[in-house]
């Protein structure tokens, strides 16, 4: 389980392909020191599970299921990704929202639109995602919690904040970007016992 506060911009060192999926390496500074092999980290919001632990990089391995569902399949060496490690539930304050890092789809930002030192970007996103939308409702993009500004046909315009736009990738995003979505998890539970 995540909060979708971004932690540590990471850097994919390297990417393995083989018949069963891909295995991806990551390079991080500050993060590492307390994941353990068999541990879970938010890869710009995909749940992954570290299988090879050093103290500058993980790797994971990414089954088809994730390379459909997300937009993790488009990685390549150099590419910036936003990181979490899982939440400690009693020791840390949840800053964000409940973030379980299983990536219901993919999105595209359609519009950046900048306003003073922050600015919006405004998503595309799918109809399994958009009936848990809400005005100043949540949603994790690439992993990071962001809440609502608004509803439009199929999309949602999010606010980023310099310090978002500083700690994450959603600073470098342009238009016509994939990005990983997440509805939030109590909206889905909701809906579920209606």
């Amino acid at each position: 389980m995540f909060t979708g506060i971004i932690k540590e911009i990471g850097l994919v060192h390297a990417i393995q392909k083989s018949h069963a999926g891909i295995r991806i390496f990551i390079s991080a500074k500050r993060i590492l020191k307390d994941l353990k092999l068999g541990g879970s980290m938010a890869v710009n919001g995909v749940c992954l599970t570290a299988v090879e632990v050093s103290n500058a990089r993980f790797c994971a391995d990414l089954l088809p299921e994730t390379l459909r569902d997300t937009n993790m399949g488009s990685l390549a060496k150099g590419d910036n990704v936003n990181l979490e490690p899982a939440m400690l539930f009693m020791k840390e304050r949840i800053d964000g929202h409940l973030v379980s890092g299983h990536v219901e789809g993919v999105g595209t930002i359609q519009e950046r639109k900048e306003s003073g030192n922050t600015f919006s970007l405004k998503i595309k996103i799918p109809a399994n995602i958009k009936k848990y939308a809400i005005v100043k409702g949540s949603i994790a993009v690439d992993g990071v919690s962001l809440t609502i500004q608004s509803l439009n046909r199929g999309s949602v315009t999010v606010a980023i904040i310099p310090a978002t736009a500083k700690m994450t990738t959603l600073g470098i995003k342009a238009v016509g970007a994939v990005v990983n979505l997440e509805s939030d998890l109590i909206a889905k539970y909701v809906a579920r016992t209606e």
